[in-house]
């Protein structure tokens, strides 16, 4: 996804161009054959890579989650021995990479997750809270006399703020994505010390 640099695979770009259309028109607007025109090959095809239309929504959701849950790890791990502030920072900045190069995948987890199966959508909120609670411990080195319950709710209204993306109009219209980047790293900082003055 959003962290790779190599040419992505055909499930990779089938993955892109589904999250992509399930966005724009919803998980049942859009049909087999049409996602496997945007990739080149036939609707039928698609199977040689996926079940079906289900599968690949429980991919893209579950995906996203493990992704934002082991690059929050990494970037902890990387900066090793630094001030919490650092770490805080590095995890705003890898949550901002995902809300600005991801778009589709936040509009999707917001309007299909019910969708999926029980068994997928319980991994995606397991991952999920583990993704929190990762940021909690991490805000609350940063801000001490934060509560738990505090620090959490400060948390989740920064993701709030940070899976805005969709919404802030057609990426032409932004003012460049290091602009926003910066921009948005500063509210979710502000954001914090708000919280931690309290």
């Amino acid at each position: 996804m959003a962290t790779r640099t190599d040419a992505p695979t055909r499930r990779e770009q089938i993955l892109k161009e589904a999250a992509r259309l399930f966005a724009e028109r919803g998980f049942h607007g859009v049909g087999v054959d049409e996602i496997g025109a945007a990739v080149g090959i036939s609707g039928p095809g698609l199977y040689r890579h996926f079940a079906g239309k289900d599968a690949m929504l429980a991919e893209l959701l579950v995906g996203i989650s493990e992704q934002l849950l082991r690059g929050a790890r990494r970037r902890l791990a990387e900066v090793d021995g630094g001030s919490a502030r650092d770490v805080l920072d590095s995890l705003i900045e890898g949550h901002i990479d995902f809300a600005l190069d991801d778009r589709p995948l936040i509009t999707l987890h917001d309007r299909e997750l019910d969708r999926l199966r029980d068994s997928d959508r319980k991994l995606v909120r397991q991952l999920q809270r583990q993704y929190v609670e990762l940021w909690v411990e991490v805000v609350r080195e940063v801000y001490p006399a934060l509560t738990e319950p505090t620090a959490r709710s400060a948390v989740h209204s920064v993701f709030g703020l940070l899976n805005s993306t969709p919404h802030l109009g057609r990426p032409g219209s932004l003012p460049g994505r290091g602009a926003t980047a910066e921009l948005l790293h500063r509210m979710a900082r502000g954001a914090f010390g708000a919280a931690g003055t309290e």
